[in-house]
């Protein structure tokens, strides 16, 4: 598919997977990115944004997601409060946005009779269920007000679909990494932090026993899987898993980070943290099966490459 007068609405567009997803669209037809820049930041999208129409603003405000919605074709839902620790403080903000703000979009898609809206669920809609690998037909269990917003999230675009005909499909992203993710919130994801730490001499902190299993994904098999969500006429009313189907320990990912950076890594352990998921890897038939996705990286690589990137920006730094 080239280049065409699709118009595209990223929210959460200046973050780490928004800004990806934003160059990504690029190719296809134009784009305008929501984005309060709470966390996310316009150096993610410094070269592209002549390309764009920025908006700065909150998903939780009906007015301004009115306007960023007005004119789209597809809607790709990525603004979201994703920290589980940060929910754990803060409930009452963490269902404004994550909640409140989907269903103000959601409303504004079924009023513009927009063409698909992708919503950026999440594998901790699974919960700490001893049951693996994670299939999409599993009851949900979250067990942080984080899991639960993106579960209530999926729920309010699957009946916006059933209800209004909204054509939304969901997919649970599990352990996304990749470039620019940023490593300097206290609440960072786990690859940024330790990448960052085994360059510039630090020790990678692992809450835990470094035992807890993850399925990461690399940045580019994500995009792969959210465009065929938007452009594949199986995915409509759908939820999906979106990962690698690969499961790796946290210490696996040390090791890989270590091969990657060609330095042995000392970690210092800490006390797990409320709400983590001890094990959590996913079944990705599905959306093999539904809508040709494979993913193309394996863990090494995805790392290597992420790396490599860091380094350069020590370097530009």
């Amino acid at each position: 598919m080239g280049r065409t007068d699709a118009r595209f609405l990223v929210t959460g567009g200046a973050g780490f997977i928004g800004s990806h997803l934003t160059r990504f669209l690029l190719q296809y037809g134009s784009v305008r990115v929501l984005d309060n820049l709470s966390t996310g930041t316009l150096d993610n999208l410094r070269e592209v944004l002549p390309e764009i129409e920025f908006v700065q603003g909150s998903v939780a405000d009906p007015t301004t997601v009115q306007n960023a919605v007005d004119g789209c074709t597809h809607v790709f839902h990525l603004a979201a409060q994703v920290s589980v620790p940060l929910s754990m403080e803060l409930p009452v903000e963490t269902f404004e946005v994550n909640v409140y703000g989907t269903q103000l979009l959601l409303e504004a898609a079924r009023q513009s009779g927009c063409q698909r809206f992708i919503f950026a669920s999440s594998a901790a809609v699974y919960g700490d269920s001893p049951c693996l690998p994670k299939r999409e037909t599993m009851h949900a269990a979250p067990i942080s007000p984080y899991g639960w917003s993106k579960y209530y999230g999926e729920l309010l675009c699957r009946d916006y679909w059933r209800v209004f005909g909204v054509p939304t499909v969901s997919f649970r992203f599990f352990n996304v990494y990749g470039p620019r993710q940023n490593p300097r919130s206290q609440y960072a994801a786990v690859v940024p932090r330790w990448i960052t730490a085994a360059l510039t001499d630090r020790k990678p902190i692992i809450f835990g026993d470094g035992k807890q299993v993850r399925d990461f994904i690399y940045i580019d098999d994500l995009l792969q899987g959210i465009w065929l969500g938007a452009t594949h006429p199986d995915a409509v009313g759908k939820v999906f898993n979106l990962a690698s189907g690969a499961r790796y320990s946290l210490l696996e990912l040390l090791r890989a980070i270590e091969q990657a950076v060609g330095d042995a890594l000392t970690p210092e352990f800490q006390p797990p943290r409320a709400g983590d998921i001890r094990r959590s890897y996913a079944d990705v038939r599905l959306i093999q099966r539904a809508l040709g996705y494979q993913p193309h990286y394996t863990l090494q690589e995805g790392i290597r490459r992420t790396v490599e990137a860091y380094q350069k920006e020590l370097v530009a730094a």
